[in-house]
């Protein structure tokens, strides 16, 4: 195989772009296992006292993300997120306003491999969303076997993390005088799965949770797309039905989170690796759907809002697909 080496005179500013991308892939794929090693090698050597005090810390703090987390707002504005912003680009664009008196369901659409556009949107301050919606604070949901990690759970709650079970994502939305935006990658693990180059398949169909959480909380839903979102990795071929895509659904039903086999570049050369491509991410925030609350809602009204809503975001798609390069006879495939 041909390894195209990128260029020696890079402009620095992208070395840095490349750099900031490469913590937030290590922080993602390997930091949390790197956590816990580090917390039971400390057991076993002279630093021993840390490990100790931080599991006494950490049973004092252990509800704490199922109580909104504990976000740092100076490192989620950080210059380092803006380096990493740049290096696709990723912008942030907006089609109504969202009064700051209500709470929010944001369903972040497609999943992606690594959510890059979720996180940079929604965890960071670098494409605007605090101007953008000004009174809104945003809560990204993540998997709640990441908030068992030693040292990692804190990391993660900086950036307004949160656990995505029920009681932790409902948190936000129970709570008075609105202001609190829930944002869901609703396809989930499965739909990592579906992330190749060029497909728009959104893992929506029988996804209900989400709307009714919405009900029962009042809160008002907003789709939202991530036009370029699934271009950033190339995946080995695993069509349903393959063995391969038969192993990764069984593999990811007992562990909770999928394993698809992405590559994309490296570091130093444009053929193989684990950094994404440099392709621009467009999240687009849709208008919001008025949910009224709803403590025991009925199966027909639970249907009928879902329906509701996979219209408004394939509404959403089709408004905007012209604008970022999809082809006029692609529609979003829900499955």
């Amino acid at each position: 195989m041909k390894i195209d080496f990128a260029p020696i005179n890079i402009p620095f500013h992208r070395r840095l772009q490349t750099a900031a991308v490469l913590q937030w892939v290590f922080s993602f794929l390997a930091l949390a296992p790197t956590c816990i090693l580090l917390f039971f090698y400390l057991l076993f050597t002279k630093y021993w006292l840390i490990s100790v005090l931080y599991f006494i810390w950490w049973v004092f703090d252990y509800d704490t993300p199922a109580r909104g987390g504990r976000r740092v707002p100076f490192l989620c504005g950080i210059k380092l997120w803006d380096l990493m912003r740049d290096y696709f680009p990723i912008k942030l664009l907006k089609t109504a306003d969202l009064d700051p008196q209500n709470n929010y369901i944001l369903g972040f659409h497609p999943h992606g491999v690594l959510v890059a556009g979720a996180f940079i949107n929604f965890c960071t301050f670098s494409t605007g969303f605090r101007q953008l919606f000004p009174g809104l604070t945003s809560y990204l949901l993540m998997l709640p076997l990441w908030f068992r990690a030693p040292f990692f759970r804190d990391y993660i709650m900086c950036a307004g993390l949160i656990p995505s079970d029920k009681e932790s994502a409902s948190y936000p939305l129970r709570q008075k005088g609105g202001g609190n935006a829930v944002v869901i990658a609703v396809g989930g693990a499965p739909e990592a799965l579906d992330a190749h180059p060029g497909t728009y398949n959104v893992v929506l169909a029988n996804k209900k949770g989400f709307i009714k959480m919405a009900m029962e909380q009042g809160a008002h839903l907003v789709p939202v797309f991530s036009f370029g979102e699934n271009e950033l990795f190339d995946q080995v071929g695993n069509p349903r039905g393959t063995w391969l895509r038969w192993t990764q659904e069984q593999l990811q039903s007992i562990m909770g989170i999928s394993l698809p086999l992405f590559h994309a570049r490296g570091i130093f050369q444009y053929s193989f690796g684990l950094l994404p491509y440099r392709k621009a991410i467009h999240t687009v925030v849709g208008r919001p759907i008025r949910v009224e609350r709803n403590d025991k809602p009925t199966v027909e009204e639970l249907d009928a809002l879902h329906q509701l809503y996979m219209d408004e975001l394939s509404n959403l798609f089709e408004e905007h697909k012209c604008n970022y390069s999809v082809d006029k006879n692609t529609h979003l495939n829900f499955v």
